[in-house]
């Protein structure tokens, strides 16, 4: 089974338990507005191009047989829908304005990379896989989980949560902790800020927590956005109703995806501010 991973991180201490290697993968069904991944949202891996490193010298255009990049009157015009991924242009690009992201790996690759770290995970670490989002690519994500257990590894998904129910059920007996987006409970604002429905999602959060799953909610909160009193209330009134939540986690918004969404060629024109100490404050003492 081959997937397509965009990163592997090792030793996080945010994203579960304990010491966790998290292995990022492509491929998501939301378009948040503030995303600091947009370079998952494609399952395929893609050249990301940063105009400020070009020193327009030609060698991308030398090397692309599909005739993706031009340079006219010390111009660099990257056609990006023709590009098919070969990757020749990032290989040789010296500045590294042009670069890949994402590759396709087979579990056993990704898993080399997961064993460097097992003498660390003592008794609470292990594997999380992150995204994009893992149920975006079932298939690979659940031979990865199964593979994690038979190793005496702790497994934990982190999961927008919008797929079908029956996925939820494949994933089940494989997965020991769920670390459930909760981005907002009023369906407008959700369908706003994320481009779906989250009826959906609510739906399979309930039904993790009736079938037992351990679940820690994180909520991406961005100021004058998704944090107002009511948002805030909506969220505590979804955790008051869960029994198998452990744990309620606030990440704040930050900027960092927006020269992501350039590199990309994705115009992004939402104007978000990084919160205050007292913004976070205020989130705590209402949530806690």
């Amino acid at each position: 089974m081959k997937g397509a991973v965009f990163d592997i991180a090792r030793f996080s201490l945010h994203d579960g338990p304990g010491i966790r290697t998290v292995v990022f993968l492509k491929g998501c069904p939301l378009r948040c507005r503030w995303c600091h991944n947009p370079e998952s949202w494609n399952m395929k891996p893609e050249v990301l191009y940063d105009a400020k490193k070009c020193t327009v010298c030609g060698s991308c255009a030398a090397v692309c047989n599909q005739g993706c990049h031009k340079i006219a009157e010390q111009e660099h015009c990257f056609f990006r829908r023709s590009c098919s991924g070969c990757a020749q242009c990032a290989i040789h690009c010296p500045t590294g304005a042009l670069r890949m992201v994402g590759k396709i790996l087979d579990v056993q690759t990704v898993f080399a990379e997961v064993k460097k770290d097992f003498a660390y995970y003592g008794e609470n670490g292990g594997l999380t896989l992150s995204g994009g989002d893992p149920l975006f690519q079932p298939d690979f994500s659940l031979e990865i989980l199964q593979f994690a257990l038979s190793q005496g590894i702790h497994t934990a998904v982190e999961t927008c949560g919008f797929a079908a129910e029956q996925l939820l059920v494949r994933f089940l007996p494989v997965v020991r902790l769920w670390l459930f987006d909760l981005k907002a409970v009023c369906r407008e604002k959700h369908i706003t800020l994320t481009g779906v429905d989250n009826r959906g999602i609510l739906r399979n959060l309930y039904y993790l927590d009736e079938a037992g799953a351990k679940i820690e909610l994180r909520c991406p909160l961005v100021p004058g956005v998704n944090d107002f009193a009511s948002d805030l209330d909506e969220i505590r009134k979804v955790a008051d109703r869960l029994k198998h939540a452990v744990k309620i986690t606030i990440e704040p918004y930050h900027p960092f995806g927006f020269q992501k969404f350039a590199e990309l060629g994705v115009n992004q024109d939402s104007v978000f501010h990084e919160p205050t100490q007292e913004d976070v404050m205020r989130w705590h003492k209402i949530l806690s």
